[in-house]
């Protein structure tokens, strides 16, 4: 019976434990195609579109230490990337 009670409390206390969380989005911008031609075929065409998107992927996870950042942004041929990490750890004192 006390096992039951051990078990039953251990899965309150994993249920009532402050979960981290993560993030997503992005945004995708189409252009307008442009046909590519290449001359010698007659019936093939290739579209291009010109790459515009941005997103971002974040976790906060105050229980683990994990905190994390991505975030990249492309319009033509220029990108701008930024991502940080940031690890806590702290090592409990009998470990010393």
């Amino acid at each position: 019976m006390s096992l039951k009670v051990v078990f039953l409390l251990a899965i309150l206390v994993v249920a009532a434990a402050d979960h981290g969380f993560s993030s997503q989005y992005i945004h995708k911008h189409d252009g307008h195609h442009e046909v590519v031609s290449h001359g010698h075929d007659h019936h093939h065409h290739d579209y291009y579109t010109v790459p515009k998107y941005e997103f971002e992927y974040k976790v906060d996870d105050h229980h683990t230490g994990d905190h994390k950042v991505q975030h990249e942004k492309r319009d033509h041929d220029v990108t701008d990337s930024d991502y940080k990490t940031k690890i806590e750890h702290i090592v409990p004192h009998h470990h010393h």
